[in-house]
């Protein structure tokens, strides 16, 4: 069984749609947490993650923390679901290099836009507008980021376009392609148990 340390509205949500996605059984524990864009909640005791934060995972004895790792290893753990390339495909390349580029570059992209700092940094402007051109590219190329082929990279910047679109400035693409990851079944379900706790079965 998996258990998912999970607070609302926040980056655990993410994985609520994840493990819908897998179709594997699951527990929600809600823990609360420090809100830092509110300042509102309190770390939680009961919470495993190493900084109190979400999203958390516990399975098979190993607690996965942190949005990317849980990804990888959730997806690699459930193959059958294919939201991940098999090690050694020529495609795998290309996902682990979005999964990167979530991290390294879209976040703190998304970040300066929703912040405002983009106005007094001559270098994070540039930095965003790479970052809008890099996926408007690839969107381009197919309704997901690998081409035709959902994956655990879209969970990932699906959901954090869906929280900051107002970071990025107007595109038919990004509009098109958030549409095409909220509509989704998984992440339909995922929305809808956003807020609960108990055994999930997908």
């Amino acid at each position: 069984m998996i258990t998912l340390y999970h607070a609302p509205q926040s980056r655990s949500s993410r994985i609520v749609w994840l493990l819908e996605e897998l179709g594997v059984p699951y527990t929600i524990a809600p823990v609360s947490i420090f809100r830092p864009m509110t300042g509102e909640g309190v770390p939680d005791d009961a919470n495993p993650h190493p900084d109190k934060r979400v999203p958390a995972v516990l399975h098979a004895g190993a607690l996965i923390a942190e949005s990317q790792a849980i990804v990888l290893y959730l997806a690699e753990t459930f193959p059958e679901a294919g939201l991940a390339p098999a090690v050694g495909t020529p495609e795998r390349g290309a996902y682990l290099t979005w999964l990167a580029w979530y991290v390294a570059e879209f976040e703190p992209a998304l970040f300066a836009g929703l912040t405002g700092e983009l106005a007094g940094s001559p270098q994070k402007r540039r930095t965003h507008e790479a970052v809008v051109r890099r996926l408007e590219a690839a969107l381009a190329r197919g309704p997901y980021v690998m081409g035709d082929r959902f994956s655990g990279a879209d969970i990932l910047i699906g959901s954090a376009l869906g929280f900051g679109r107002t970071a990025f400035p107007a595109s038919a693409a990004f509009d098109a392609y958030l549409e095409r990851c909220r509509a989704r079944p998984a992440a339909r379900r995922g929305a809808a148990k956003d807020g609960a706790s108990g055994p999930q079965s997908a």
